[in-house]
């Protein structure tokens, strides 16, 4: 492979069409089917049991909201967060949810549609049920493919109106969230650190593209003597710029 030059920030478009996440006992699979574990640690699929439609779309029409009934804004999500007794602004299990349920239509919001789909694809249909899920949402369960497919998710759905790209300061403060004891501490400082001093006008605003690599950097680059090569790397000049703020350090 001869030598990659650096590469301009460019946006990606998010997919996620699978939802596969395992909890202690039990694991969700795109097919719509439950695969619980069995005695000997492997798993058994069988189907889903029924859900309670009338009770699902009531539970949608509970948050909807007034003037377009047909979406959840977020005042909405945040009434679900009431009921689950969950903080929105602290709690990333929200996140998760969101993204199992596959609210990918708009930022900021879940349709009906989505909804109804979610629930059957994470089989509940209460209240209750979703309190029960809670802990395996913990997004710690998710494999790195999983979890790389939720980051970006997380950049995707908060951002806001039309714009495609957050303000710095925003997405500081969701990558610290996100981020948290899933990348080394000290990383995730250093580097929030460096988007708050530096002057640079480029990085008022942050794309999905320095978002994602930022989180591929950190698995790939553990060791910045040992393991970041500036000559044949091609990370966006976002994270060079890191590189050499932590040399000057």
């Amino acid at each position: 492979v001869g030598k990659r030059k650096r590469v301009k920030e460019t946006s990606s478009i998010l997919n996620i069409e699978t939802t596969a996440y395992h909890s202690e006992d039990r694991m969700w699979n795109s097919r719509g089917r439950t695969k619980r574990r069995n005695k000997s640690g492997g798993y058994r699929e069988s189907m889903m049991t029924e859900l309670d439609e009338i009770t699902i779309v009531s539970m949608f029409e509970d948050i909807a909201d007034e003037e377009e009934p047909s979406i959840a804004t977020m005042e909405g999500i945040c009434k679900l967060c009431e009921k689950l007794d969950i903080d929105p602004m602290e709690d990333i299990r929200v996140l998760v949810l969101m993204w199992k349920m596959g609210a990918d239509k708009q930022p900021g919001q879940i349709t009906k549609d989505e909804w109804i789909k979610g629930c059957h694809r994470i089989d509940v249909d209460s209240i209750d049920k979703l309190k029960a899920l809670l802990p395996a949402l913990d997004p710690g369960f998710l494999e790195h493919s999983d979890f790389r497919d939720f980051y970006k998710f997380c950049f995707k759905f908060n951002l806001h109106g039309t714009h495609k790209t957050h303000e710095k300061d925003l997405a500081i403060n969701l990558m610290e969230m996100v981020l948290k004891e899933r990348i080394d501490k000290e990383r995730i400082e250093t580097f929030c650190s460096f988007l708050k001093t530096t002057k640079d006008p480029t990085y008022e605003r942050m794309t999905l593209d320095q978002w994602s690599s930022f989180l591929e950097f950190c698995v790939e680059v553990k060791d910045l003597k040992k393991d970041y090569d500036e000559e044949n790397s091609a990370w966006p000049t976002l994270i060079d710029d890191y590189v050499e703020y932590m040399e000057n350090q």
